[in-house]
């Protein structure tokens, strides 16, 4: 096994820093979702950081893994991790929701990285099973991976694309789920129960984990299973706060799409400064 190219406080810091930029940009931007971005960002970190069998020189080689992100309007959290992995440069970030910037509210093929324009929810799993089904007609080995929100998981095409998923045996797609608890209209659980997610995707044939969604060693170690079956996709449920690393942000339906105020910015970005002061490399 290789050795890994950060260690876990490496990635911790990155994490830090990409939450600030997270919350910089969308308040410079004056518009994001910003609890969805931070709840999700830790995986995205680990997954361009230490997972993806993907660069900047490789983003169009056939053999490349994908990531496809399902829960679009979380864009903020790739943009910044795309930046930091040298898709681009971040001061391309500075254009964001800028007139005629390709930087906007929804992740699009325009943006270097991007694998597919996503944001219409229930669309990212059906993408990336279709995906996953041409690795295996074309006798490819790489991965698809797609991070869906617990909100979104009332869409019923996610449900037909579990069933097809199963059926043709893709043990090289792998689906994350971002579960943070809440969606714009209030809790998943009164909205759309969406409980038992584990049980609901066994029984359609999926293998399935769970994760601490905010632990880098636990994303790390769960992520490095995949295939967890093989024949079989694989589910991953990562456990998450939204608004994660700003307490008054933390399990806050308003802050779903909210653009914090200067007083605001300045707590948020004091807080995660204190946070990166206590870490030892």
């Amino acid at each position: 096994m290789s050795t890994p190219k950060y260690t876990d406080s490496e990635l911790t810091i990155k994490s830090l820093h990409y939450r600030k930029q997270v919350l910089q940009y969308i308040k410079k931007a004056n518009a994001g979702h910003t609890g969805g971005s931070l709840s999700c960002l830790d995986i995205l970190n680990v997954l361009y950081n230490d997972v993806l069998n993907v660069n900047p020189h490789t983003i169009k080689h056939p053999d490349r893994d994908r990531y496809i992100q399902s829960k679009g309007h979380s864009v903020e959290a790739l943009y910044v991790v795309l930046a930091g992995a040298g898709f681009y440069p971040e001061s391309e970030l500075e254009k964001m929701g800028q007139y005629k910037s390709h930087f906007i509210g929804h992740p699009t093929k325009k943006i270097p990285g991007v694998e597919q324009n996503t944001g219409g929810l229930g669309h990212g799993l059906p993408i990336a099973c279709g995906t996953a089904l041409s690795a295996k007609k074309d006798g490819k080995h790489y991965k698809v991976f797609t991070l869906l929100g617990d909100g979104e998981m009332a869409e019923g095409s996610n449900w037909e694309a579990a069933m097809f998923a199963a059926h043709q045996k893709l043990d090289n797609l792998v689906a994350i789920i971002d579960r943070n608890t809440l969606q714009i209209t209030g809790r998943t659980k009164d909205v759309v129960n969406s409980d038992n997610l584990g049980d609901k995707f066994t029984a359609f044939g999926w293998a399935f984990t769970e994760m601490d969604g905010h632990n880098i060693s636990d994303i790390r170690n769960k992520l490095s299973q995949i295939p967890l079956e093989p024949t079989k996709p694989s589910l991953v449920i990562a456990n998450t706060v939204k608004g994660k690393g700003v307490s008054f942000m933390e399990d806050e339906r308003k802050w779903h799409h909210k653009v914090p105020s200067d007083e605001e910015l300045t707590l948020a970005i004091s807080e995660i400064d204190n946070a990166l002061a206590t870490i030892i490399v």
